[in-house]
This record gives structure tokens, sequence and C-alpha cells, in this order.
């Protein structure tokens, strides 16, 4: 039965770290828009930063992230200048009584950034800002950058958080996606962030990865609990070649197909949840007195362009190319290539390339995807009080699903609508339901499970 459910529902659909998501985004949101709704920006709002740093010294041909190889120092610095305009213009045009509640340095490689960048980089920052004391900093670390230099200047700016891609440790698979990393440098990585007093490591790991079994995956997440990590990320690989050219690199007979993927994903968190970690959404694990774990069982857990957070702060700002925001009014994205994004700073201070106004019903069917995506329920009765009458349209979608469902993957309890045990796998199905947009472009997406 379990076999003929993912063969169903493995069809691709979207992520959902938004909604609508960033296919759907579109040119008629520009830089003036985006002016607007910064100086709409309410005094006092805590705000949350996002810097795209879109360089590697070495490309992952897993990898789907906007960013591009450079063996040269040259181009990160020349593109810092542009990011500090970006900056000092996004900073102009808010009330300068607006807080920073958290940073994210993500790429791309934000730790090829060299030490004295880095803290050019958190000063720029915090000369445009007023960051809160207890901000949170995290930052996305590749292990093959990091050295006692790097490690002084993350604890300098205050890094509280890391992220490690670690992906794989089978010498096969890591030759297949030219991601090379020893167990010994990840756990070098780790004990350098401990010792500087990170309060939060996260290792990300992939299972559906070429030459990858349910055997070699349990391997890796093994290896991956001897550090002690406070969360994992657990997430299936994405094969998307039409918009990442270099995943052409990846054998595609070695990919496993959609039950050997299920079956990878269902060891692992077998394993996960054996040794105390609980399960956050679809594809994290934390330990039970993590923050995240703590923001899941309280329900406060959020869904944003970098995955689960504990980040409830409704106004992200992001800097840099192809950088997503969202702020109360909605979407906006700047351009992905570095030479245009340097080109539209130079000439405006901005690099926007398109975006998405939110309607209303848009904020009430995002309200529930992100509900369903986080904590695979949603009470009608809360969702009324947000929204009163006129979601009714939104809660007949979930009537009809619950009229309609053969498989035995929603149930209801009380007053709410609830994906089960046996719906969890194939939850983005499940919401793809509720998006108004999905198959309305022409978009292609991952595969479900």
């Amino acid at each position: 039965m379990q076999t003929d459910l993912i063969r169903k529902h493995a069809a691709p659909v979207p992520r959902y770290t938004s909604y609508p998501t960033a296919p759907h985004f579109h040119a008629g949101i520009n830089a003036g828009t985006y002016r607007e709704w910064l100086g709409a920006i309410a005094p006092g709002t805590a705000l949350s930063l996002y810097a795209h740093i879109p360089f590697c010294d070495r490309l992952c041909w897993f990898c789907a992230c906007n960013t591009k190889q450079t063996r040269r120092y040259q181009p990160l610095a020349d593109y810092l200048t542009y990011l500090y305009r970006e900056i000092a213009t996004v900073a102009g045009a808010v009330d300068s009584r607006v807080e920073v509640g958290a940073l994210h340095l993500g790429g791309g490689s934000p730790t090829m950034l060299a030490p004295d960048d880095m803290r050019a980089l958190n000063d720029v920052l915090r000369s445009a800002f007023r960051f809160r004391p207890d901000a949170e900093i995290s930052v996305e670390i590749d292990p093959n950058d990091m050295d006692e230099a790097r490690f002084d200047a993350l604890a300098e700016i205050g890094m509280t958080r890391v992220s490690l891609g670690v992906q794989d440790f089978d010498p096969k698979v890591q030759q297949a996606i030219n991601r090379e990393q020893t167990f010994d440098q990840t756990r070098a990585v780790v004990d350098g962030a401990r010792m500087r007093g990170v309060s939060s490591v996260n290792i990300d790991l992939l299972y559906g990865l070429p030459h990858q079994t349910r055997e070699s995956v349990e391997a890796t997440v093994e290896q991956a609990l001897l550090l002690n990590p406070d969360r994992i990320a657990l997430f299936g690989y994405a094969h998307v070649p039409w918009m990442r050219k270099h995943q052409t690199m990846i054998d595609e007979a070695a990919l496993p197909d959609a039950l050997e993927r299920f079956s990878q994903s269902s060891r692992a968190a077998e394993i996960l949840l054996s040794c105390g970690y609980q399960a956050i959404g679809i594809d994290h694990f934390a330990r039970p007195d993590d923050t995240m774990a703590i923001a899941h069982r309280e329900g406060r857990l959020r869904r944003n362009f970098q995955g689960y957070t504990v980040d409830d702060l409704d106004t992200l700002i992001g800097f840099g190319g192809s950088a997503i925001g969202k702020l109360p009014q909605g979407y906006v994205q700047n351009t992905t290539a570095t030479s245009e994004y340097q080109r539209l700073v130079s000439e405006t201070g901005l690099a926007v390339a398109k975006g998405f106004a939110l309607s209303e019903e848009d904020r009430m069917r995002a309200w529930v995807i992100e509900r369903l995506m986080c904590d695979f329920s949603f009470s009608k009765s809360e969702f009324a009080r947000c929204f009163g009458a006129q979601g009714a349209p939104v809660i007949e979608i979930a009537d009809r699903l619950m009229e309609e469902d053969e498989d035995g993957l929603i149930a209801s309890s009380g007053d709410r609508f609830v994906v089960t045990s046996r719906g969890r796998p194939v939850v983005r199905s499940v919401v793809a339901a509720f998006d108004a947009y999905f198959g309305t472009n022409g978009a292609r997406h991952s595969i479900a499970v």
C-alpha cells in the first residue's frame, strides 16, 4: 500500500518555501515598488536580514543555489562594493527606528570571504541598522573554506548558529557530486564553532543522490550523529538540470527512483528519532531542547526561503544577487546575474528584477500552506479568526479534499484539518491543492518524495 501511495503522489510539486512560489514572481514589481514598501515599514518593526554571497571556489553538482565558481578573490571584493551600496540604499529608505532581530549569511559560500571582509560586512550592516542585543547571527559554512582566522572573524561578528553542508560521507557519492569532504574536516569545523560559543549547529544531509543506497544513507546519518548536531536537515536532492546546468554533470542513471528515495528518507528518519531527535516538518530534526523543537511544540514554527525557521519576523530584507525579500505587501527578488546586479546597484542603489504583490486571497492560502508544511494541520476556527467570512472558499477546498480522499492522507480532528501520518511523506502534494497558481505557468519542479 505504501509503495502504491508513493507512486501515485510523487509527481513534481513546489517545495513551498513561499506562497506564491518564486516561479510566479513577475517584472511588474520593480525598484520603485520596493522603495514604497520599504518606506511603509513602521517604526520599531523588527527585521530579518539575509546577505547573499553568490560565489564558490568549486561548484557542487547537486547544488540548485544561485552561485558561480571563481578561483580568484577579486570578483568577491568587487561584489562587496555593490552589496554595501545596496545596504546603504535600503537603510536610507526605511525608518531609522527599525531593529534587526536576525541576520543570515548565505550563498554560495559566505565563508569564502576573507576574515577582514567578514568584519567589514558586519560593520556596514551594524552601521546601517540597529541590531537587537539578542539578534541571531547564522552562517552557512563550507568546511573546505575554514581556517582559524575565519573562525575568529565569525566569532567577532557575533555568530550564534552555523549550518554545515555535508550531504553524504560516502567517497563514491562525494565524487559523483563533486563535493569531497572528509569526516575529520567536518568534525574540526563543528569543534571550532563550538569552541567559539556557537549555541546551535545544523548539519545538512541529502538523500536521493547518485549511487546512494539505504545502507549508505544510514552510514552517513550515523557518522553525522557522532558530531552531536543540534539540528539535522535531511533534504531530498532536487534534480532540476533545466534550471541548473551543472546538474547535467550528474549521471541520471545513478539516481535512485522515488521508492528508493522514500526508503532512504524513512530509514534516516527512523535512526534520528531513535536517537532522541524530534521530527520537524518534512525534512528537519532537532534535539528536544533546541529552539526549533521548542517552537514546533508551541506551534510557532515558520517557513521561509531558508526552509524551517524559528524566525517569526514578518519582514525579511534580502541583499545581494538573486536575494529574495518578504515585506507585508509582498515579495521582491534581485536580479540573479552578478554583472547585472552590479550595474543596477551602481545606477539606482537597488537591483530588484521581479516580485509579487499579495492579495488577501494569497495571504489566506499562504497561511494554510505554511501551517500544513510546519504542523501538518490547521485549525479552521483559528483561520476564521484571522480572515473571517472571506476565507470560506479556502475552507471549501479543505472540505472537498476530505470528501475526495481515497488514500487516507487527511483526516479531521475537532475543527482541525490534519494530514495523517500516512499522508505526511506526500504533504507537498496535499498542499498543492491549496495553490491557486500551481500548473498555471509551465514551471517545472522536483518530485514530491
